[in-house]
C-alpha cells in the first residue's frame, strides 16, 4: 500500500476516534451541552417515526428536506443491534470513509494528488463533532462521487448528481461546470430523468411529498448568515430585534429583517446570473474545471443564503477537496480559506454560540470573521474560475526573427568562391 495512503488512514482513526469522543462528551458547556446530538436523537429520530408509517412529516415546521432526505433517515433504522443514534453515527462515519477513499482512489492515478484526501481527512476534524450528528457528511458523498464520474462517464455523474439534489439540493450544482457538448447533454439529460423517475418513487411510497417547499419558503433571516451578521451589528448601533428559534434556527425577528431576506434572495439570483454568464463566455476547459465550477457555485449560493449553518462547511471542505485532487486546480487559495473558516465556525457554534446567539461584541466579531472568509472565498473563486476558462492569447512572433525550420537543414546557397 503506497505509504501515504496508510498514512492518511492512521490520521482518520485518529482523528475520527477524536470526533467519537467529543460526541460522547457533547453534554460538556464548551461542546454545546448536548444540543449537537440532540437533533439526532430527537429530531431526526422523530422523523424517522412518521416516515416509518409512510409519510414525510408535513405538519412539521423544522421538515425542510427534499424527498430523498427521508431515505438517509430511514437508514439507521435497518441497521440491527444499535439505537438510532448510534446507527446513524456509524452511517456517517461509513460515509466518511467512503468519502476518503474515493478521494485517494482519485489522487494516486498519474498526475493526480492526495492533497484532496489529506484536506478532507484534516479539515472536517475542525468542526469538532458536529458532521457526525448531520447528514450532510452523507449528502457529500453524492456529490464528491458525481464530480469524480463525471469524466468517465458524464451519464453515471449525472445520476448520482440527481439523487444527491432530491437529498439536498444543493449536489445539483456540481453539473455547473460540465465541459460543452455532448457531455453537458448526457449528463443534464440523464440527472433529470433519474430525478424525476426517484421523485415520481417516492411520491407513490409517501404521502405530503412536497411539503418541504412551504417549510422552506417561510425561512427567515439566521443570526449566522450574512445578512444575520449586518444585524446582529446593528442591535450595537440601537436596532431593537432580538434572536428567536424558528424554522429548527436561530433567527433574528424585528424590523427590516424582510428586506435583509429579500436582499438576500436577490444576491443569490445575482450569483446564478454570474454562473450563468461565466458558463457561456467560458472557452478553455482543463481537467479540474467542473471541479473548481462546483465549488465555484457552492460557495456563492452558501454565502448569499439567508441561511448558513455550520454543517454546510463539510460540503465546502468536500467539494475543495475534490479540486485538490486535481493538479490543474485555480482554487488552492480558496480551500486554505475555506479550512479558515471551518475553524472560525466550530468556535461560533457550538463553543461560542452563546455569544453569537446573545449578538454580543465577541459573537459578532466571531461572525463577521468566518462570513468575512466566506465571501472573500466566493470572490476569489469566481476571479480564478473566469480567468481560468478564458482562451489561452495567441503568442505571435516579430516578424523580424527567422522562422525555425524542424525537419530539415535550412538551404545555403553555394559559395562562388
Amino acid at each position: 500500500m503506497n505509504r501515504r495512503v496508510l498514512s492518511l488512514a492512521v490520521v482518520w482513526l485518529t482523528t475520527r476516534a477524536a470526533m467519537l469522543w467529543l460526541l460522547a462528551h457533547n453534554s460538556a458547556l464548551l461542546l454545546g451541552r448536548g444540543s449537537v446530538a440532540r437533533e439526532v436523537w430527537r429530531l431526526y429520530f422523530n422523523w424517522h417515526e412518521t416516515l416509518s408509517r409512510g409519510a414525510f412529516p408535513a405538519h412539521d415546521k423544522l421538515w425542510q428536506y427534499p424527498p430523498g432526505a427521508g431515505a438517509v433517515l430511514l437508514a439507521p433504522g435497518l441497521l440491527p443491534g444499535l439505537t438510532y443514534f448510534q446507527a446513524f453515527v456509524a452511517l456517517t462515519l461509513a460515509a466518511d470513509a467512503l468519502i476518503a477513499l474515493v478521494l485517494a482512489r482519485a489522487g494516486i492515478r498519474p498526475g493526480r494528488s492526495l492533497g484532496g484526501a489529506a484536506l478532507w481527512v484534516g479539515a472536517l476534524p475542525l468542526l469538532l463533532h458536529v458532521p457526525l450528528a448531520r447528514y450532510d457528511v452523507q449528502v457529500t458523498v453524492f456529490a464528491v462521487v458525481s464530480l469524480l464520474l463525471l469524466s468517465r462517464s458524464p451519464r453515471v455523474g449525472g445520476v448520482v448528481a440527481a439523487l444527491g439534489g432530491l437529498v439536498k439540493v444543493w449536489p445539483v450544482l456540481v453539473l455547473i461546470g460540465v465541459p460543452r457538448g455532448r457531455a453537458t447533454r448526457s449528463a443534464w439529460t440523464w440527472a433529470a430523468g433519474a430525478g424525476a423517475i426517484t421523485f415520481g418513487i417516492f411520491a407513490g411510497l409517501f404521502r405530503n411529498s412536497l411539503a418541504f417547499v412551504h417549510q422552506q419558503g417561510n425561512r427567515g433571516v439566521q443570526i449566522e448568515s450574512l445578512g444575520g451578521t449586518v444585524l446582529s451589528l446593528a442591535t450595537h448601533a440601537g436596532w431593537p430585534g432580538r434572536a428567536r428559534y424558528r424554522y429548527g434556527a436561530v433567527e433574528l425577528l424585528g424590523p427590516h429583517v424582510s428586506a435583509v431576506a429579500d436582499a438576500s434572495l436577490a444576491l443569490t439570483a445575482v450569483a446564478f446570473a454570474l454562473l450563468v454568464l461565466w458558463r457561456v463566455r467560458a472557452r478553455h476547459w482543463t481537467e479540474a474545471t467542473p471541479y473548481d465550477a462546483a465549488l465555484c457555485a457552492v460557495l456563492l449560493f452558501t454565502v448569499t443564503s439567508r441561511v448558513i449553518s455550520p454543517q454546510y462547511m463539510i460540503w465546502l471542505i468536500g467539494l475543495a477537496a475534490v479540486c485538490l485532487t486535481s493538479r490543474h486546480t485555480v482554487q488552492r487559495p480558496v480551500a486554505a480559506l475555506v479550512v479558515a473558516a471551518s475553524a472560525v465556525s466550530a468556535v461560533a457554534y457550538p463553543t461560542l454560540y452563546r455569544e453569537v446567539m446573545g449578538c454580543t461584541w465577541t459573537g459578532c466579531l466571531l461572525m463577521l470573521l468566518r462570513n468575512g472568509l466566506l465571501a472573500t472565498a466566493a470572490v476569489l473563486s469566481l476571479v480564478r474560475l473566469w480567468r481560468s476558462t478564458r482562451p489561452p492569447v495567441a503568442r505571435t512572433q516579430p516578424a523580424t526573427e527567422p522562422r525555425a525550420s524542424f525537419g530539415r537543414l535550412p538551404h545555403r546557397a553555394p559559395n562562388p568562391h
